[in-house]
């Protein structure tokens, strides 16, 4: 920063002209710590405005000219060559669609291991064309999993199934004794591809990274439905501290969808909890009923999702927890997602965001019969912080509330909730909306004594209203141009107008 400026030069001028080895060991020891990152509370980053990802070279973006949408299919990088091919097959896994192959699996995956390290370049297991049933199993570091085509892991006409009604009639029923698995999940893992998959009836939350970085999906489905179920335990693919990890299929094997879309995240609209995509703790760009954890750098596009929860949720931790753990979500870029959920949100933020969320771009969205569009969640006991959202070019059909800012869940982990921690909320960014058939004008919930500042939006339409609808706006400030119908005095503030570029 400039007021660190006069600091060094007087160092180097004074201190430095002359060098001892003391003073020299000493200068290397405070800029070592001062390089760490190291603390207990989540720090609300340096305020960008709006747009401040696209000024970020931490992303990898590359267009194809006019006729090519903008795609950040680069930000995987490709690992070595794997000199070990395996089939599943190869260790007695059967494709009959009623013979358990989670030994198999297990044995193939702790076979690649051992070969990936000896011969070097990591291992490839096939899984051919079948109906694979199979339980959990842990994938591992510099390791591809391809499913040939026509091959399904758990399930009818899709790639992998997690079966979950059964889980979910417990769930309804209250007879679940344990939580329900998720139906991939990523931790601790970097550099991740999910590709030219669909992922169908998760448990829970469909695709949930958590501490991770560097996560690119690309052409895969996920998807909710209620085919004819199998008795069997979920798929629950646990990847923890893995590196060059590929998870991917032959492209021509899956349902017809729109051009622009090749990847489907489907559950039944009344499953419960079966959020496609959600980052926690992430950075990236892409989110379809995918729950983003706490991760960084991380891409979700071309999705289209089918829910019963958020259709993609960004999160960072719960409360005290995620305050402790002090890891962000950030660099996280959502485009060319369509999809709907009857109960929930398109795109959410939050509400455990307690460990930050920034630099988040939605782009290029379309959600239709949802109960609501975007949507920041947060509460008291939260803290955190929420900085530099940007979203632009979204198109809703009956979404009952298009934009809404909540709080007040009162969903706390424990009694050890701090009722003082409040979040930050800067820097949203909306610009480029246009809602039909919606029921509600947008709702806008700040938090007393911990308002939401910086909402800018520009090009808001919502249409379908009454006409006595009107906007509700309460502890939020900003600004807003062309929009309509006119919003509330709280984002009419000429002050704000210098804050919101949309640049």
């Amino acid at each position: 920063m400039d007021v660190e400026k006069p600091l060094w030069g007087a160092l180097i001028q004074g201190g430095l002209s002359r060098p001892s080895w003391p003073f020299a060991l000493l200068l290397l020891t405070v800029l070592a710590v001062l390089s760490l990152q190291i603390t207990t509370n989540a720090v609300f980053p340096t305020w960008a405005g709006g747009g401040g990802l696209r000024q970020e070279k931490t992303l990898s973006s590359a267009s194809g000219g006019d006729s090519q949408p903008t795609t950040c299919a680069g930000f995987f990088r490709e690992g070595p060559e794997r000199k070990v091919v395996m089939s599943v097959a190869d260790f007695g896994g059967v494709g009959d669609g009623t013979t358990s192959n989670t030994a198999a699996f297990r044995r193939a995956v702790e076979h690649a291991v051992r070969l990936g390290k000896e011969r070097g370049g990591g291992a490839r297991l096939n899984v051919p064309r079948g109906r694979w049933v199979t339980g959990s199993f842990n994938l591992t570091s510099n390791f591809t999993l391809f499913l040939e085509e026509g091959a399904v892991i758990l399930g009818e006409n899709g790639t992998i199934d997690g079966q979950g009604k059964m889980w979910w009639e417990m769930w309804w029923n209250r007879t679940l004794k344990h939580t329900r698995g998720h139906l991939l999940e990523l931790m601790n893992s970097n550099n991740i591809l999910i590709s030219n998959l669909t992922f169908r009836n998760s448990p829970f939350w469909t695709i949930h990274p958590v501490y991770c970085r560097g996560i690119t999906s690309l052409i895969s489905w996920v998807s909710c439905s209620f085919p004819s179920l199998l008795a069997y335990p979920s798929l629950d693919f646990l990847l923890e501290v893995y590196d060059q990890l590929s998870i991917y299929g032959a492209a021509a094997e899956f349902y017809v969808l729109p051009p622009r879309l090749g990847r489907e995240v489907l559950a039944p609209l009344n499953a419960p909890n079966t959020d496609g995509i959600d980052p926690e703790s992430t950075s990236g760009d892409l989110q379809f009923n995918f729950y983003t954890d706490s991760s960084t750098n991380v891409c979700i596009e071309d999705c289209y999702i089918e829910s019963g929860d958020d259709l993609v949720a960004v999160k960072s931790g719960w409360d005290q927890y995620g305050i402790g753990m002090a890891r962000p979500s950030s660099n996280i870029i959502i485009r060319r997602v369509s999809g709907t959920t009857p109960t929930c949100s398109g795109v959410g933020i939050g509400s455990e965001m307690s460990g930050g969320v920034s630099n988040v771009i939605v782009e290029n969205v379309h959600i239709r019969d949802s109960a609501a569009g975007i949507r920041v969640k947060t509460d008291k006991g939260r803290g955190g912080y929420v900085a530099n959202i940007t979203i632009s070019n979204i198109t809703m059909e009956r979404v009952k509330i298009p934009i809404r800012f909540s709080r007040g869940a009162n969903d706390h982990p424990d009694e050890g909730w701090d009722p003082k921690a409040v979040p930050r909320v800067k820097g949203i960014f909306i610009s480029n909306v246009v809602s039909r058939d919606s029921v509600r004008a947008p709702l806008l919930e700040g938090i007393e004594g911990a308002p939401y500042e910086g909402i800018c939006m520009r090009n808001v339409t919502v249409l379908g209203l009454g006409a006595s609808a009107k906007w509700s706006c309460e502890f939020v400030s900003g600004f807003s141009d062309g929009v309509s119908p006119v919003p509330c005095p709280q984002l009419q503030s000429n002050r704000s107008a210098s804050s919101c570029s949309f640049s």
